[in-house]
């Protein structure tokens, strides 16, 4: 499965419209589990977050361990442990049911 976003960095809250550039985000999970087996990311400042990430990844984490993580704001890399269905999952009858956080994390 994969959770995309797309948007325009607070990096450029006080610049004029047409110099606002858009970021994007794909976070890829593979698995009932969710294990996050893939970033990616166009937009400023990508290779910082993809770095810090990459250990996340390496160790294994899942979607809810993302979702379990603290957003760092004013960031673009809290989109990534923001995404939606941030720290829930839908339930089949329109709500939503919280995302545990895997056993030994």
């Amino acid at each position: 499965k994969a959770y995309k976003s797309v948007f325009k960095p607070m990096h450029f809250a006080l610049c004029e419209e047409e110099a606002k550039k858009p970021m994007a985000m794909k976070l890829v999970c593979a698995g009932e589990e969710e294990r996050v087996v893939g970033l990616h990311v166009i937009g400023i400042a990508a290779d910082e977050m993809l770095q810090g990430f990459a250990v996340a990844v390496k160790m294994g984490a899942t979607k809810a361990d993302f979702d379990h993580a603290c957003a760092i704001h004013p960031t673009a890399a809290e989109e990534f442990v923001t995404m939606g269905p941030w720290g829930a999952k839908p339930d089949g009858q329109g709500g939503i049911v919280p995302t545990p956080v895997p056993k030994g994390r």
